[in-house]
């Protein structure tokens, strides 16, 4: 059967900061910049999950795109959604919650409910400009 790539988008509002805490602001603010900002800032995050394997020929899916739209909606908004990343999501306690890193925790959090036949890929937009893609390499 031929591969085929499915993809769901969805979206989630969240504060956060960029900082080490092994440095003081004034290094933070040089590296960081506005992003370091010790009151937070936040963003509107766009969630691209794509799952490329081959079509049933049963169902003619690649994956339910409902069993998808509810792992991410329990794994990354119920998490994410109008939080302070740094604050209340564990997975940030102690990894800088920068736009690459928010993409490998959800491609984690999501790879283990997902079939290892299945290739996938999470691409984060933290602003329409700005955005990262993760698969796992």
């Amino acid at each position: 059967m031929p591969r085929v790539t499915v993809h769901r988008k969805a979206h989630f509002n969240a504060a956060h900061r960029l900082f080490n805490p092994n440095w003081d602001d004034a290094k933070n603010k040089e590296v960081f910049g506005k992003c370091s900002n010790p009151h937070y800032h936040g963003h509107n995050y766009e969630l691209i999950v794509s799952l490329t394997g081959e079509i049933d020929p049963v169902t003619g899916y690649v994956y339910d795109l409902g069993v998808l739209k509810d792992l991410i909606k329990s794994e990354v908004e119920e998490a994410f959604d109008h939080k302070n990343l740094n604050i209340e999501v564990p997975e940030f306690k102690n990894l800088n919650p920068s736009v690459e890193n928010i993409a490998v925790v959800i491609y984690e959090k999501l790879r283990v409910r997902i079939e290892n036949e299945l290739d996938l890929s999470v691409t984060v937009y933290e602003t329409p400009r700005n955005f990262v893609t993760y698969s796992g390499n």
